[in-house]
């Protein structure tokens, strides 16, 4: 029988920390993550850290093409020897912050990438951002990450863990915790629980936003200092508001009291603020 660990001895691999590899190898779990991600022979499936293979020739074997991204040499020669025969699979030895994901539509009749991965953790925040910015490429996502990083994305406005990513996510997709992951399903073991989260991407933002740079900034803003109030963030922001009564003015227009914290707002709250005050700073002379 084929395993993670059995690949390594016969290749004489050793995972690279530094790169963050550590390979899952419980097979229910591999099962489960395919058949969340559902797919089918019409499908164009993106693994990101495609690694020693196990689940890329599952999919490869389900989906109409797979682009397998790895950044490991070492990595990618073992993906072409175990998928050589498959001739709609794609390997790709590239750091995936530098895959611009619309080029593997370029040649395609109108569609859309199922997006797998077990993002490594030290830059798990960074890939699910680059991800989002060709969100209008991509249909659903189910990715691996360190479960903190879920527990912040799938937080309720109010708790300790919602922040930012809560925010951000939630208005371009619909997230989901599918199941947490015991550091005993990989090797080697991390130091950490994982998750497995599924983004749907939406349709349309929940607000239709003016700007979305704007947006971003806002929210950013908005979380710089959690104790405040977000009258007072508004305030000590480099937004060009001239006084409290303005910044009253507009909370109100959004529909928010000035007296509440940023990590109470709705992500939709969020979105209108964002519309109001950029609609202000256009207005003004």
């Amino acid at each position: 029988m084929t395993t993670v660990r059995s690949i390594l001895k016969d290749c004489g691999i050793r995972p690279c920390k530094s790169l963050g590899q550590s390979f899952l190898e419980d097979t229910n779990v591999i099962n489960k993550i395919i058949a969340a991600v559902n797919v089918n022979d019409h499908d164009i499936v993106v693994e990101i850290g495609a690694g020693l293979g196990i689940m890329t020739e599952i999919l490869a074997r389900q989906a109409g093409r797979l682009i397998a991204i790895d950044v490991d040499p070492r990595m990618t020669d073992i993906l072409r020897g175990r998928l050589k025969d498959l001739p709609h699979v794609e390997i790709v030895e590239k750091d995936f912050l530098k895959c611009d994901l619309s080029e593997f539509l370029s040649d395609c009749e109108p569609s859309k990438l199922k997006v797998v991965g077990n993002i490594p953790y030290n830059i798990s925040t960074q890939i699910l951002f680059h991800l989002l910015r060709f969100r209008q490429h991509i249909i659903s996502m189910e990715l691996m990450f360190q479960k903190e990083v879920v527990d912040r994305i799938v937080a309720s406005p109010g708790t300790k863990e919602y922040g930012i990513p809560s925010v951000i996510i939630a208005m371009f997709a619909i997230p989901t915790r599918e199941m947490n992951v015991p550091a005993s399903c990989f090797y080697p073991q991390p130091k950490v629980v994982s998750s497995v989260l599924k983004l749907v991407i939406r349709e349309k933002p929940l607000v239709d936003l003016e700007d979305e740079k704007y947006f971003f900034k806002i929210v950013r803003m908005a979380f710089s200092m959690r104790r405040k109030t977000i009258l007072n963030n508004l305030r000590s922001s480099d937004l060009l508001l001239s006084s409290n009564q303005e910044i009253a003015t507009l909370l109100k227009q959004a529909g928010i009291e000035s007296q509440r914290r940023g990590e109470t707002l709705s992500p939709e709250e969020f979105g209108r603020l964002s519309n109001v005050l950029y609609a202000a700073r256009i207005a003004k002379p």
